[in-house]
């Protein structure tokens, strides 16, 4: 007990004799706090809004879809069985039962119709858009086009009845019917009475074809066929369940269409696809290595600050070896000259640290707190991109880390240096 009330009363000794040290030498202990607590705040500002940079990316992305390759029939170059080249592959509805029972790993799959120019009337509004036609009730997932609350997205009976009902883009619909509750209602597409059953979500979409979704609806594939005769899907979409394997799963769909279109299975022009999925991991690679620069960056900061925290304290030594001196030839071990000096290098550093950590958060929130619509997304992509930094206190801690093993090499070398001073010396230097 009493060797712990002593240690607490060096402890003390030692921060009073920090703080007088710091009224005498305030100016440049001012600076290089200064220093350290703006290096502490570049490292945290950098990392937080790179990897809130990388979070918003990559939402943007599976605003496309999650997990999923899009595939477009292409134009054969290869002559294949008597077969000229130059052959155009159009995909049709089937081709997605074939395809889904062929290969496992694909775990759902629709086909997709288009058709543009679509007049869309309600009341005296009238709005001219695209429409799709989807063949499968999994589409939703593979797209992210969920529902708001009170409306659903189509359903298999919908698509069995062949029933006259859409599910609506959120900026399709604020266009057509303002802020009027649209589930239910009828809107006219080329003066055909429709029922809309759901309303999509704002979402964040940074890839797309033809347009956002937000400006589209969806509605049945039967119905579609039914009303504008298409035979040929545009695209067909699929989602695998292992997104490692999804360039396997791209061969097998080139070899399985292969046997039914008959061109040669190498033949890389047959298909086109959209690879959503490796599209992702580059894009977090692209963003990790971005993060990385950021932090070296930050980190360099970081380190020239502290270099000024070693100076200090070498300048310190200088100046105080008389004192030294004294404390020497009265008793004092070296290993409380030691420490004297290395908790003195770690306040500073770690008193810039907390105020460049306390004012990075401090920016990060008041940046979060910047009220923000994912509808008028098309109109501040960089506001919405950027205003999302996220504090880590990963980051934190690490910093923190970092700072204190600074602290221990600024403090440790000019600490070593004055206690390795000879007393007699000491109260003899002027």
């Amino acid at each position: 007990m009493a060797e712990t009330i002593n240690n607490i009363f060096k402890t003390l000794l030692l921060v009073k004799l920090f703080i007088r040290e710091l009224k005498k030498e305030r100016r440049k202990i001012f600076l290089t706090i200064a220093g350290i607590a703006w290096g502490t705040l570049t490292i945290i500002l950098l990392l937080s809004f790179g990897q809130g940079l990388t979070t918003q990316m990559l939402r943007g992305q599976k605003g496309l879809g999650d997990n999923i390759v899009i595939l477009y029939g292409g134009q054969t170059s290869i002559e294949y069985k008597g077969l000229p080249q130059g052959r155009r592959i159009r995909l049709m509805e089937e081709d997605c039962d074939l395809l889904k029972n062929s290969i496992p790993e694909i775990d759902r799959i629709a086909g997709e119709y288009d058709a543009w120019g679509i007049t869309y009337k309600y009341g005296e509004t009238v709005v001219n858009e695209r429409v799709r036609g989807v063949s499968s009730v999994g589409y939703e997932d593979m797209r992210s086009q969920f529902p708001q609350p009170g409306g659903r997205f189509l359903n298999e009976n919908d698509m069995l009845a062949r029933r006259r009902v859409i599910f609506m883009g959120c900026d399709l619909k604020k266009k057509l019917m303002g802020d009027v509750d649209a589930v239910g209602k009828t809107v006219l597409l080329n003066n055909i009475p429709f029922t809309v059953v759901g309303v999509m979500q704002k979402k964040m979409q940074m890839g797309m074809y033809g347009g956002p979704d937000a400006e589209a609806a969806v509605m049945p594939a039967s119905t579609f066929r039914g009303i504008f005769s298409d035979v040929y899907v545009d695209r067909i979409i699929y989602q695998v369940n292992d997104i490692d394997k999804s360039k396997y799963v791209n061969q097998q769909v080139r070899r399985v269409l292969a046997r039914k279109y008959r061109y040669h299975p190498d033949d890389n022009n047959a298909l086109n696809y959209w690879d959503v999925i490796e599209g992702s991991k580059q894009t977090r690679k692209a963003f990790t290595g971005i993060t990385i620069f950021l932090g070296v960056i930050g980190a360099m900061t970081l380190i020239i600050a502290s270099i000024g925290v070693a100076n200090i304290m070498y300048i310190t030594v200088k100046k105080r070896t008389r004192e030294i001196g004294i404390k020497r030839a009265i008793g004092a071990k070296r290993s409380l000259i030691k420490i004297q000096f290395i908790i003195e290098a770690l306040l500073i550093d770690l008193t810039g640290g907390f105020i460049g950590g306390a004012v990075a958060y401090t920016i990060i929130r008041l940046v979060e707190s910047i009220p923000q619509d994912n509808a008028d997304f098309g109109k501040n992509m960089a506001m919405q991109i950027l205003s999302n930094p996220e504090f880590s206190w990963t980051i934190a801690i690490s910093t923190c880390v970092i700072l204190g093993l600074v602290g221990l090499l600024s403090g440790f070398f000019p600490a070593r240096k004055a206690a390795a001073i000879d007393p007699i010396k000491a109260l003899h230097y002027e």
